[in-house]
């Protein structure tokens, strides 16, 4: 099996030269274009190219480990010019500053501490969709790493943090491979490989490692590498990086035995099952053709994703009732969302009761098992036809999930049967359950309608989508204030003062008569803010705006909240996500 055992120390010292002048050719400094992060890159002329050379007594004197060898990724460097006394700053992201009204500097005058301050309590925030786009565009806009009082592995580890718990994979994908940072993010380069594998995606798990450019330095990615070449038909070079892998002291026992099945070196089925990694799990499955896995509690998370991806778990039609075990661990798969919601009552439905435990449900379910339980409160949601009985039969079945910690496995299938009741025939004492419960996920896509009897609701705020001029802004601008002015009975709104003021940052002008209209206090804007953004701390600004908003979605902000944080926006002339979020909580929609 072992190809570089027959070969003399010379040959390796060849190999491993090869091995590298290959990485390099795709490693090597080159003009970055940092504004066009899509656009392929053309290679260097040879002349400045560099030849790396080991040899055999060097590599032995300096015990080199070519999966850490430090090779220059050819996103990484960006030389910059005289000003900077030449530096390299690295620069990884993913959107053009200009994109949001950002700049390549915003992280220079925030302070470290300051940062880790701010990421450590948005950690703890489930952040609306509105805050986590914004805290997208904060992280991954290209631009100059912090210095003071952070070092680049601190903020590197905050961005692969952020990406983790917002789990978008698509944007972790395009992140790693459009940066070429897989050695630089190995927390989330393994865990989106992971998180695809236990969806059964293999194809989609390997795709970093076919975009990447450089040796790769985690074990654990190397030898996921490895077996994608492997699964991808390229055996020869899966067993060269092996080899080199083993001639360099790598030794896995369980590893190897899986890898001897898949090369075809042996028949013999390893049965041993580790549930160490999903890939471990994986290789288990895939090197035994009557693979058989019974997952309990405290089987990982993603195993238990792997095993309702792959078909592996149990047939709900085929376990026996008396079985209240492998309910009770179909109960809590179906809570993590490993079993279909649909599966789980198909159970409770094949449970049989007299008429007098249905007619008297709400009495009886209290002296059966758990599941035996939510079985009967089930069947009796079913057949009752009074629809706030009903309602009473969801709540106490919803109460019986929840005591068990399980209520994520009665979520779907009590939407579901909530459609079917008329909010309007409800008493007052379930209308909040109903409206708790029911599906409100999908918000509709209202169109904008024009209000000219409000300013802010007025055509005025086409302006910031780009479809004003600014000579005639400022005459429709002024003509409105003089019909105001006229109208004794129309207070300006604050958001009438966010339009206006905003108008004005961007160089609309108004006549000087109608500055009496409103007064602005100095207090509205927050101490912190405010101190932010005279110390031009532009990053730290937009974090501290992300915050504020939180768990709320723009349009839901009080307009005082909604003052502040367009008037931080003006200020530091961020006209971009201004104008997104104005014409997202000024106009009236229907």
């Amino acid at each position: 099996m072992k190809i570089l055992k027959s070969l003399n120390k010379s040959y390796l010292s060849i190999l491993i030269i090869l091995f590298f002048s290959m990485a390099n050719s795709f490693s090597e400094n080159k003009p970055v274009d940092i504004w066009n992060i899509d656009k392929e890159q053309t290679p260097e002329n040879s002349d400045n190219k560099e030849l790396i050379s080991i040899t055999e007594s060097e590599l032995e004197k300096e015990k080199i480990n070519i999966f850490n060898m430090q090779i220059k990724d050819s996103s990484d460097p960006i030389k910059i010019d005289e000003t900077l006394n030449s530096k390299e700053i690295k620069i990884i992201g993913l959107y053009d500053p200009e994109y949001s009204g950002l700049k390549i500097d915003m992280w220079s005058n925030s302070n470290g501490d300051q940062l880790k301050y701010l990421f450590s309590n948005l950690a703890k925030i489930k952040l609306s969709q509105d805050a986590s786009e914004l805290m997208n565009i904060v992280l991954l806009t290209n631009a100059y790493y912090p210095t003071k009082n952070i070092s680049e592995k601190d903020f590197l580890k905050i961005k692969s943090d952020w990406l983790i718990k917002h789990n978008n994979l698509e944007l972790i994908e395009e992140y790693l491979i459009k940066n070429d940072i897989l050695n630089v993010h190995p927390k989330l380069s393994k865990y989106l490989v992971d998180k695809h594998l236990s969806e059964s995606e293999l194809d989609k798990a390997c795709k970093i490692f076919f975009n990447n450019s450089e040796p790769i330095k985690n074990n654990y990615l190397s030898k996921f590498n490895i077996y994608c070449l492997i699964n991808n038909g390229k055996k020869d070079e899966a067993q060269l990086i092996f080899d080199l892998k083993k001639e360099l002291g790598f030794s896995e026992r369980y590893f190897e035995n899986k890898l001897d099945y898949l090369f075809g070196y042996t028949n013999e089925i390893d049965k041993v099952i580790s549930e160490k990694s999903i890939l471990d799990f994986h290789l288990a499955h895939k090197t035994n053709p009557e693979f058989s896995f019974e997952p309990n509690e405290n089987t990982n998370p993603l195993i238990w994703k792997y095993l309702a991806a792959s078909n592996l778990l149990y047939q709900t039609n085929e376990i026996d009732l008396d079985e209240l075990e492998k309910i009770e661990l179909i109960e809590y798969a179906t809570h993590n969302k490993n079993y279909l919601e649909d599966d789980l009552f198909q159970i409770y439905k094949r449970f049989q009761f007299n008429i007098d435990q249905l007619l008297n449900a709400k009495a009886v379910f209290k002296s059966l098992t758990n599941i035996e339980s939510r079985a009967l409160l089930y069947q009796t949601v079913l057949l009752e036809s009074d629809i706030n009985k009903k309602i009473e039969l969801m709540k106490l079945l919803k109460e019986a999930f929840n005591k068990d910690k399980i209520g994520n496995a009665f979520d779907e299938k009590l939407k579901d049967l909530l459609q079917e009741v008329d909010l309007d025939q409800l008493s007052s004492k379930h209308t909040s359950f109903y409206l708790e419960n029911i599906n409100t996920d999908e918000k509709k896509q209202n169109k904008i309608k024009y209000n000219d009897d409000v300013l802010h609701q007025s055509k005025l705020i086409k302006y910031f989508s780009g479809d004003y001029n600014q000579t005639k802004i400022e005459k429709d601008l002024n003509n409105f204030l003089k019909k105001i002015k006229k109208d004794k009975k129309y207070t300006l709104s604050k958001k009438d003062i966010i339009l206006i003021e905003s108008l004005k940052s961007d160089g609309i002008k108004i006549d000087k008569k109608y500055n009496n209209l409103y007064k602005i206090s100095d207090s509205e804007m927050p101490t912190d803010i405010q101190v932010m953004i005279n110390n031009n701390e532009l990053a730290s600004t937009i974090l501290r705006i992300i915050e504020v908003i939180g768990q709320d979605e723009l349009d839901v902000l009080d307009e005082d909240t909604l003052f502040f944080i367009i008037s931080a926006l003006n200020q530091l002339d961020i006209d971009s996500i201004r104008n997104k979020i104005l014409l997202k909580v000024l106009p009236l929609k229907v």
